[in-house]
């Protein structure tokens, strides 16, 4: 699965299973792909997806495939279906995919802001983010209402039996930094659910400047909470995101502590991407630091982004990444943050990195010894 995540996949058939996703928020460009019972995200229209040593073939009626490292099978795997939701549309006539997307195989994810004030100039915004793309293909829509998110979240709970929902923003101007439209958007939520369902929810933003929002989103109906890093040094936090990077790691560090004390151990996380210029005893060092504070580090491989400042970036190796998930996936099941305990986000669905795999592994080697 690392080898897989680093190297990409090519296709022989590219409109198997669920609608591969290009462009917008978030790691792109992918498409989910089920090996051994786990569903995973891997790049497929990236350049280094196209000279990739995988490649699946057609998958049969019953949607497995069979996944070749040259000309030698080495596995059976499949594709998750493209969900029934995708078929419906809003009241106001939006199709439910301009709001929420299958993620992995259960995970209905959205972007609630499809605008970020990072984005507005390229000399500020991430480097990595697509966040734009979607939205100019006319693939989304710019704000997704509480109501819209509403119906859809019902929807994909009654028709596809989604477990667990992700909401990330685009940063909008003002000091709640996309708290307060996740709150909005969650109290919707979780008012519309069918009577007798449950639907964990993820929110996603910067830190805000008041740390009494975390309160208030928990009180919205947030479960747990995500706000990403995805580089760890101030250097390369301002080479590649300098719009973001004016938020210093000390104040995600403070949002951290205080917010653990809110959702509790394992129910705050950050998602880091690895490859982009830290090395990997930076990484870890930050990860230490953050299993000490109860937050759950995600490390995910830097997948380049098509129309991106960085789409020539390589992704990582699989070694070096295999060199970082090892001792993480060991420190966090000693540490007792595991994802399989997260309510609900990325480190729950684990789709866009192997890191799940190695914390059984990494548990493992701590009881042998």
């Amino acid at each position: 699965m690392t080898e897989l995540q680093s190297h990409g996949l090519r296709l022989l058939d590219p409109t198997a299973g669920a609608p591969s996703r290009r462009g917008g928020a978030g790691p792109s460009d992918h498409k989910a792909v089920t090996v051994d019972g786990h569903t995973i995200m891997v790049p497929v229209h990236t350049s280094g997806a196209w000279q990739s040593p995988f490649m699946a073939e057609a998958p049969d009626a019953a949607g497995a495939s069979v996944l070749k490292r040259g000309s030698i099978p080495i596995a059976q795997i499949a594709f998750p279906r493209q969900p029934r939701f995708y078929a419906l549309q809003t009241m106001d006539g939006v199709p439910y995919s301009h709001i929420a997307t299958l993620h992995g195989a259960d995970v209905l994810a959205t972007t609630v802001l499809q605008t970020c004030i990072r984005y507005e100039s390229r000399r500020k915004s991430c480097k990595f983010c697509a966040i734009g793309q979607s939205l100019a293909a006319g693939r989304t829509i710019a704000h997704k209402t509480p109501e819209q998110l509403a119906e859809v979240a019902r929807m994909a709970v009654l028709l596809d039996g989604v477990k667990h929902m992700v909401m990330t923003t685009g940063t909008p101007p003002g000091d709640d930094r996309g708290a307060r439209v996740l709150a909005d958007s969650a109290f919707a939520i979780k008012a519309g659910l069918p009577a007798g369902r449950t639907l964990p929810l993820q929110g996603q933003c910067e830190p805000p400047d008041d740390d009494r929002w975390f309160t208030r989103l928990q009180a919205a109906g947030i479960d747990t909470l995500g706000m990403h890093l995805e580089a760890v040094t101030p250097a390369v936090r301002e080479r590649i995101m300098p719009g973001k990077a004016t938020v210093p790691v000390s104040r995600y560090l403070t949002a951290f502590e205080a917010s653990v004390k809110v959702f509790g151990r394992g129910q705050v996380s950050t998602y880091m991407l690895a490859g982009l210029g830290d090395t990997r005893e930076e990484i870890l060092a930050m990860c230490a630091t953050l299993v000490g504070l109860g937050v759950y580090p995600f490390v995910v491989p830097f997948v380049p982004i098509s129309g991106t400042p960085l789409e020539d970036h390589p992704a990582p190796d699989a070694g070096w990444m295999k060199s970082i998930l090892e001792p993480l996936g060991a420190m966090v099941s000693r540490a007792g943050l595991r994802s399989v305990d997260i309510k609900a986000g990325c480190g729950k669905c684990g789709a866009c990195s192997s890191q799940s795999q190695y914390e059984t592994t990494g548990a493992g080697a701590e009881l042998a010894a």
